[in-house]
């Protein structure tokens, strides 16, 4: 006779059912989870956006997830699934996660606009950017749009895929500087291609669609609808930094970028002197209202040097450096009163790729460091932020392109 089998022994239990099963995550744990997962064009939760169809829990602890897209050809699908499963894996009891996709219908579509205050959705123009980075000085005259050309140019140039939007409607003067000047086509699937300049960045500006020089008469709400447009009907393609000429102010078109932006983050350009350091400040103030990050300050026409090696500090001296400290951001770089920096941008070949070591492209290339440095290298699905105000109604008239 066994020992099992002996009379009055008590039977021995398999060892793996005498352990206390882990207790599977509930439906709203699972859901707190996916609060950290976000449309990175959109700003918000896929739970607030209603993004989250269903959520099915196994015994077994598997879970089962299904996300509803905007679109069904969404380009970071595929980061979607992995920030949902990397986020719920986290939770005791689970043993895997299998994330599957839909699409909204027509009705929760226009439910979706009627809460963001949209008149529609982004269908993926943005999705693979991953920084957005507004080039803003508050006023005019301080060199913004060649800190703009210039920053594009030697990102790219440094292995940082990036793009130039110039948002300064009426002011546009991107395309000159960076030397592209045609009107843009479209794509099968309806997007606009924007131009690509020397070194590869990908331009887009309102100069392409009006006849050469001529003056853009424009109200806010058509301003909103030609911004809205660049930002999302435009095959920006997967970039590492999509940079935003600014127009000079806190008026229409700052107040929409600051509503339609994902992850939007602010570069003050300044000059020393202490009446555009002043103004300057208002457009770092706006930033903040909208709950938008400061990336750092860089001051232009820092001082000229002369043939003798003179330093004159034709615009005063420091009022970069009072700003930074005054908003507590970085200095990014402090770019010297440079004719070479004016005269390539009026020739359409920025100085950092034309002139790589002289004293203005180092600086501009420390700048661009500095913001390499500041900001994240994938693209924030996983980063929480604060819901955007309620845009405005819009309307205008859509911008004419050429037919691909």
């Amino acid at each position: 006779m066994s020992r099992l089998a002996r009379p009055g022994a008590r039977a021995r239990q398999p060892r793996f059912a005498r352990m206390t099963a882990m207790p599977l995550p509930t439906q709203d744990q699972i859901t707190e989870k996916l609060r950290a997962v976000i449309d990175p064009e959109l700003r918000r939760s896929i739970v607030e956006l209603g993004m989250v169809r269903s959520i099915e829990v196994k015994e077994d602890g598997r879970v089962e997830i299904v996300v509803s897209l905007t679109t069904a050809g969404c380009p970071i699908r595929a980061h979607f699934e992995q920030a949902v499963a990397q986020q719920v894996s986290e939770l005791d009891g689970v043993t895997s996660v299998a994330v599957g996709f839909d699409v909204l219908s027509d009705d929760e579509k226009g439910q979706l606009q009627q809460t963001l205050g949209r008149s529609k959705l982004p269908a993926g123009a943005l999705a693979q950017v991953k920084n957005v980075i507004c080039v803003a000085s508050g006023k005019g005259g301080v060199g913004k749009s060649t800190m703009t050309a210039n920053l594009a140019a030697a990102l790219s140039a440094e292995g940082h895929p990036a793009g130039a939007l110039d948002c300064d409607v009426y002011g546009y003067s991107i395309p000159r500087m960076l030397g592209v000047n045609r009107k843009p086509e479209v794509n099968g699937e309806r997007k606009i291609l924007p131009l690509e300049a020397a070194g590869g960045v990908k331009v887009m500006s309102i100069g392409f669609f009006v006849e050469e020089n001529s003056a853009v008469v424009w109200r806010g709400p058509m301003l909103h609808k030609a911004i809205q447009q660049f930002l999302e009907d435009v095959a920006w393609g997967e970039l590492e930094y999509l940079l935003l000429d600014l127009p000079p102010g806190t008026g229409d078109v700052s107040m929409t970028l600051s509503q339609l932006l994902p992850q939007a983050k602010f570069a003050i350009v300044t000059t020393p002197q202490p009446a555009a350091q002043t103004v300057a400040k208002r457009a770092a103030d706006m930033a903040v209202k909208f709950d938008l990050e400061l990336l750092g300050v860089i001051e232009n026409m820092s001082g000229f040097t002369t043939p003798q090696g003179e330093r004159m500090t034709i615009f005063g001296e420091g009022g970069g450096q009072l700003l930074a400290d005054e908003l507590d951001i970085p200095m990014l770089g402090k770019v010297p009163l440079s004719e070479p920096l004016r005269e390539h941008a009026d020739n359409g070949t920025p100085l950092v790729t034309a002139e790589p070591d002289s004293p203005a492209s180092q600086a501009i290339r420390q700048a661009a460091r500095g913001i390499v440095a500041a900001t994240p290298q994938e693209l924030p699905v996983l980063q929480a932020t604060p819901a955007p105000a309620e845009a405005p109604p819009v309307s205008g008239t859509p911008l004419p392109v050429v037919q691909g």
